[in-house]
C-alpha cells in the first residue's frame, strides 16, 4: 500500500497538492467537499475542500478515506482484501472490513458507520459520559470513575481538538503505523503492566477478539474508553481488565 510518496508528491498533478500533507501519495480530490452522514445520519460531515484548509479532519479523516472509502475513491489501493501474511491474532481470513461507505445496501452508505468528523464530539459528564474534565479539546480522566477505568485499562484513544472540543476522527481509534502490536507504558494513561500487547485493525490499545480466555473483556474495554455508560466502573462492578 502506497500511503506516502517521498519524491515529488507535492508537485504531482494527480495528487493536486496532496503532497503538502505528509507527502501523501494518494489522490483525494474525489472526496473534497463531499457530504457524508454517519451514526444513522445523526452526524453530518462535510469533508474538507482541499488538503490545505488546516482542520484536523484533513490528516485524521480525509487522507484515510482516500484509500479506505468504497464510494468516492474507488480507484485507490484498498479493495477490502489482504494478500500479505497476517499475524496469527487475525485468524486465517484475508477479507477485512477496509472500506466504509460501501456495504450490502450499496455504495455511499455511511449511515451504519461509527460517527466520525468535526461534529462527532466527545463530552464529559452526564449519564453516558465519563466524569472527566475537558480543556481546550483535551480529555483528562481525573474523576472518580474515569480514574478507576484508567487504572483498570487505560485511555489510549487520541481525539482531535476542534473549536475547543474533543472530536472523533479515524485516527482517534486507529494508529496507521502499527497494525498488530501496541506498546503500553504503565503510568497516568494506563494501569496495565508495561509491555507489548496484541491488537487488531491498527487499533491504539490492547484489542484481541481471538483471545482464548473466555473471561477476557479487553475488546469491550476498548470501546468503553468513550462509552462510559457501558463500563464496569460506571455500573458498580469492580471487575478489571482480563486478558
Amino acid at each position: 500500500m502506497a500511503c506516502h510518496a517521498p519524491h515529488y508528491a507535492a508537485s504531482s498533478s494527480q495528487n493536486s497538492g496532496a503532497g503538502v500533507q505528509a507527502l501523501w501519495g494518494v489522490d483525494a480530490t474525489g472526496l473534497y467537499g463531499k457530504t457524508i452522514a454517519t451514526g444513522g445520519g445523526s452526524y453530518v460531515e462535510i469533508l474538507p475542500a482541499s488538503m490545505t484548509v488546516g482542520t484536523p479532519d484533513v490528516a485524521g479523516m480525509l487522507v484515510c478515506l482516500s484509500c479506505h472509502d468504497g464510494n468516492y475513491a474507488t480507484s485507490s489501493m484498498m479493495k477490502d482484501r489482504l494478500y500479505e501474511t497476517l499475524p496469527r491474532t487475525y485468524g486465517k481470513s484475508n477479507l477485512v472490513p477496509t472500506l466504509i461507505g460501501k456495504s450490502s445496501s450499496g455504495a455511499g452508505d455511511y449511515a451504519n458507520q461509527h460517527p466520525v468528523g468535526l461534529s462527532a464530539r466527545i463530552d464529559c459528564g452526564g449519564p453516558e459520559n465519563w466524569d472527566c474534565v475537558q480543556s481546550n479539546g483535551v480529555i483528562h480522566m481525573t474523576g472518580h470513575y474515569s480514574t478507576r477505568f484508567v487504572s483498570n485499562y487505560g485511555f489510549f484513544v487520541l481525539p482531535a481538538s476542534y473549536n475547543n472540543s474533543a472530536v472523533v476522527l479515524c485516527t482517534t481509534c486507529h494508529n496507521p503505523h502499527a497494525m498488530s502490536v501496541t506498546t503500553v507504558t504503565s503510568g497516568p494513561n494506563s494501569g496495565l503492566a508495561s509491555g507489548t500487547y496484541a491488537t487488531m485493525f491498527f487499533l491504539r490499545a490492547p484489542y484481541n477478539p481471538n483471545d482464548t480466555n473466555p473471561m477476557s473483556n479487553q475488546t469491550a474495554q476498548f470501546c468503553r474508553q468513550c462509552h462510559a455508560d457501558k463500563s464496569n466502573e460506571m455500573n458498580g462492578s469492580t471487575a478489571a481488565t482480563v486478558f
